[in-house]
């Protein structure tokens, strides 16, 4: 492995650095501020050490950007080049599913096969009425075709038709038809990070001008992460604490081409929080609004949230911290239930790295990753 430690002025300019170095495979290993020149230990300027790393010859393992898209991935004694090996180790483990849906005390409404499926979309914390729905529309396409399916094959419908539930779903994410964009939600899901690697791709991919605002005036810490990432990005930032602070800071950076506002995390089923909000959002016809959601979040707690966040005009939603769940059923409940669309998925703390462009596929795949645990 080749690990090289580069100096720059912005991250923009570190990551321009890392490429021309060590090529576009290249992995981020470390990112820190620090203080660099200066005379006599004076006037010294805040620059981005960042510590990179390529390996010429990369294992093969699973990616952070993406499920496992072979079920069986993720168990290193499965080898890749041995079918057969395999399809037994899959039949063993569909066979103690089996059982423990024998011995469980849950309702049946399938037979062995598709009651296992059933039973492993509910643990993935699928909506019932969905996953219910899912199921049943796989069995009664084999049956009406007197098709007998292995298990693979009802896993792999049942992913079609997690695919096929999503079908009307966007995923449309940034797409610069609007400049101001707020990044809405409650306390704890990653807003502030989240708009940093989405401010920092819309600079380094999409060559665009961004600046940022953050009205979240109720923790320090709040502001100072926010303005890190600034002075690491190289923008503009500017503090609102009040609706006449966010038009003058609105109308200071009405010539950049993307506008970041980092709102308060707080606890919105106080009335009083919704409405500063609202009013804040009304103050600007042209903005976009995404709600940030953690998936370590439980799934009935979830859409409860959305339901709190329902009176604004929410274009997406944002899941995060998926690297730190195995359970992935939110993401299809809450589209489905509420034809929302979902723009990034977020899995990790890195920035600008760790977020994923989502499909439908890729839910599906995620859902159903775990099957054969």
């Amino acid at each position: 492995m080749k690990v090289k430690k580069f100096v720059a002025a912005t991250m923009p300019e570190a990551m321009k650095k890392i490429r021309s170095n060590l090529g576009s495979e290249a992995v981020i290993l470390q990112s820190r501020e620090i203080k660099d020149g200066g005379f006599l230990g004076l006037f010294k300027k805040r620059k981005i050490e960042v510590v990179a790393a390529l390996d010429p010859k990369p294992h093969k393992q699973r990616q952070k950007t993406g499920p496992y898209t072979d079920l069986t991935s993720k168990h290193s004694y499965i080898h890749n080049n041995d079918i057969s090996e395999q399809r037994v180790i899959k039949e063993i483990k569909h066979l103690k599913h089996m059982l423990e849906n024998q011995a469980s005390t849950q309702d049946v409404k399938f037979t062995l096969d598709y009651q296992t499926v059933y039973s492993y979309l509910l643990d993935q914390e699928v909506d019932q009425t969905i996953a219910e729905t899912i199921v049943a529309t796989v069995a009664d396409r084999h049956a009406a075709n007197n098709i007998a399916p292995t298990t693979i094959q009802i896993v792999t419908d049942v992913q079609t038709e997690i695919e096929n539930y999503l079908e009307q779903i966007s995923f449309q994410g940034i797409t610069y038809d609007q400049q101001t964009i707020h990044f809405v939600g409650p306390t704890g899901v990653g807003k502030t990070t989240t708009l940093a690697k989405l401010a920092a791709r819309s600079m380094l991919q999409d060559r665009k001008q961004v600046a940022f605002v953050t009205t979240d005036t109720y923790r320090i810490a709040a502001i100072e992460q926010l303005k890190t990432y600034a002075r690491i990005l190289d923008v503009p930032i500017e503090v609102a604490y009040s609706i006449e602070d966010y038009k003058r800071a609105l109308k200071k950076f009405s010539d950049v081409d993307l506008i970041f506002v980092d709102t308060a995390g707080r606890n919105y089923r106080h009335e009083e929080h919704v409405n500063q909000l609202t009013k804040q959002v009304q103050s600007n016809p042209d903005v976009k609004i995404y709600l940030v959601l953690s998936l370590t979040t439980k799934a009935n707690d979830i859409t409860d949230i959305y339901k709190q966040f329902s009176h604004l005009p929410i274009q997406e939603v944002i899941f995060t911290k998926i690297d730190e769940t195995y359970q992935y059923g939110s993401m299809l409940n809450l589209a489905s239930a509420h034809n929302v669309g979902i723009a990034y998925i977020t899995n990790g703390q890195d920035v600008p790295d760790d977020i994923i462009k989502p499909s439908a596929k890729l839910i599906s795949e995620y859902l159903m990753s775990d099957y054969y645990a």
